[in-house]
Protein backbone atom coordinates (compact mmCIF):
# COMPACT_ATOMS: atom_id res chain seq x y z
CA UNK A 1 0.00 0.00 0.00
CA UNK A 2 2.66 2.31 0.85
CA UNK A 3 4.38 1.75 -2.14
CA UNK A 4 1.60 2.60 -4.12
CA UNK A 5 0.70 5.97 -2.31
CA UNK A 6 4.59 7.29 -2.88
CA UNK A 7 4.05 6.80 -7.14
CA UNK A 8 1.08 8.31 -7.23
CA UNK A 9 1.72 11.14 -5.16
CA UNK A 10 5.17 11.42 -7.04
CA UNK A 11 3.24 10.78 -10.73
CA UNK A 12 1.05 13.72 -9.23
CA UNK A 13 3.54 16.60 -9.28
CA UNK A 14 3.57 16.96 -6.02
CA UNK A 15 6.08 18.90 -3.99
CA UNK A 16 9.24 17.10 -2.21
CA UNK A 17 8.25 18.80 1.07
CA UNK A 18 4.49 16.90 0.87
CA UNK A 19 6.86 13.71 -0.63
CA UNK A 20 8.70 13.89 3.01
CA UNK A 21 6.05 14.50 4.83
CA UNK A 22 3.46 11.69 3.63
CA UNK A 23 6.85 9.37 3.85
CA UNK A 24 7.37 10.27 7.39
CA UNK A 25 3.47 10.06 8.72
CA UNK A 26 3.57 6.44 6.48
CA UNK A 27 6.69 4.82 7.87
CA UNK A 28 8.11 6.97 11.69
CA UNK A 29 4.18 7.71 12.45
CA UNK A 30 5.97 8.52 16.17
CA UNK A 31 7.23 11.72 14.23
CA UNK A 32 3.76 12.77 13.87
CA UNK A 33 2.28 11.84 17.31
CA UNK A 34 5.06 11.02 19.97
CA UNK A 35 4.03 8.22 22.53
CA UNK A 36 5.30 7.36 25.47
CA UNK A 37 7.03 3.63 25.04
CA UNK A 38 6.85 1.39 28.00
CA UNK A 39 6.37 -2.25 29.31
CA UNK A 40 3.27 -3.65 30.19
CA UNK A 41 4.44 -3.99 33.96
CA UNK A 42 5.21 -0.50 33.14
CA UNK A 43 1.85 0.25 32.24
CA UNK A 44 -0.29 -1.63 35.07
CA UNK A 45 2.51 -0.23 37.65
CA UNK A 46 1.40 3.13 36.26
CA UNK A 47 -2.28 2.14 35.74
CA UNK A 48 -3.09 1.09 39.49
CA UNK A 49 -0.49 4.26 40.43
CA UNK A 50 -3.28 6.54 38.39
CA UNK A 51 -6.29 4.58 40.41
CA UNK A 52 -4.94 4.94 43.44
CA UNK A 53 -4.40 8.64 43.25
CA UNK A 54 -6.75 9.65 41.46
CA UNK A 55 -9.81 8.08 43.54
CA UNK A 56 -12.80 10.09 44.56
CA UNK A 57 -12.35 8.91 48.00
CA UNK A 58 -8.66 10.95 48.63
CA UNK A 59 -9.40 13.33 51.76
CA UNK A 60 -10.20 13.52 55.01
CA UNK A 61 -12.70 10.88 56.86
CA UNK A 62 -14.05 11.19 60.42
CA UNK A 63 -16.71 9.27 62.73
CA UNK A 64 -19.75 11.08 63.64
CA UNK A 65 -17.81 11.91 67.22
CA UNK A 66 -14.46 12.65 65.49
CA UNK A 67 -12.37 10.68 67.32
CA UNK A 68 -11.21 8.51 64.82
CA UNK A 69 -10.03 10.15 61.61
CA UNK A 70 -8.48 8.70 58.56
CA UNK A 71 -6.88 11.02 56.13
CA UNK A 72 -6.13 9.25 52.65
CA UNK A 73 -3.62 10.70 51.04
CA UNK A 74 -3.22 11.24 46.80
CA UNK A 75 0.12 9.44 47.24
CA UNK A 76 -1.52 5.99 48.55
CA UNK A 77 -0.73 6.67 52.17
CA UNK A 78 -2.90 7.76 54.83
CA UNK A 79 -2.77 8.76 58.73
CA UNK A 80 -4.55 7.32 61.13
CA UNK A 81 -5.73 10.07 64.10
CA UNK A 82 -7.20 8.66 67.52
CA UNK A 83 -8.61 11.64 69.68
CA UNK A 84 -5.47 13.67 70.56
CA UNK A 85 -3.15 10.83 68.82
CA UNK A 86 -2.74 12.86 65.71
CA UNK A 87 -0.54 9.97 64.18
CA UNK A 88 -1.82 6.60 65.74
CA UNK A 89 -1.33 4.31 62.94
CA UNK A 90 -0.21 5.11 59.30
CA UNK A 91 0.91 3.04 56.39
CA UNK A 92 -0.41 2.35 53.20
CA UNK A 93 -3.58 1.84 51.71
CA UNK A 94 -5.31 0.59 48.14
CA UNK A 95 -8.63 1.11 46.39
CA UNK A 96 -10.55 -1.05 43.84
CA UNK A 97 -13.61 -0.17 43.25
CA UNK A 98 -15.92 0.91 46.57
CA UNK A 99 -13.42 -1.46 48.63
CA UNK A 100 -10.32 -0.25 50.61
CA UNK A 101 -7.56 -2.41 51.86
CA UNK A 102 -4.94 -0.90 54.65
CA UNK A 103 -1.66 -1.96 55.68
CA UNK A 104 -0.14 0.12 58.52
CA UNK A 105 3.65 0.61 58.71
CA UNK A 106 3.68 -2.43 60.95
CA UNK A 107 2.37 -5.00 58.75
CA UNK A 108 -1.15 -4.90 60.38
CA UNK A 109 -3.91 -5.04 57.98
CA UNK A 110 -7.52 -3.63 57.50
CA UNK A 111 -10.02 -3.20 55.19
CA UNK A 112 -13.59 -1.41 53.99
CA UNK A 113 -15.94 -0.45 51.92
CA UNK A 114 -17.47 2.60 50.36
CA UNK A 115 -21.38 2.87 50.49
CA UNK A 116 -23.37 5.88 49.42
CA UNK A 117 -20.51 8.70 50.82
CA UNK A 118 -19.38 6.93 53.52
CA UNK A 119 -16.46 4.81 54.77
CA UNK A 120 -17.71 1.61 56.58
CA UNK A 121 -14.04 0.07 58.32
CA UNK A 122 -13.41 -2.51 61.42
CA UNK A 123 -17.36 -1.64 62.78
CA UNK A 124 -16.98 2.54 62.62
CA UNK A 125 -18.67 4.58 60.02
CA UNK A 126 -16.55 7.31 59.23
CA UNK A 127 -18.26 10.19 56.97
CA UNK A 128 -16.32 12.75 54.87
CA UNK A 129 -15.22 15.48 56.31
Amino acid sequence: MGRGLMGLILEAGTTAAAFVFVAVSLFVPSALSPTLRIGRSEFQDLQEKNDMTSNHYVGLWVTGDGHIRHELLPNGRYIEARGNKERAYQGRYQVKGDHIDYVDDTGFTADGDFRQGILYHAGMVLYRD
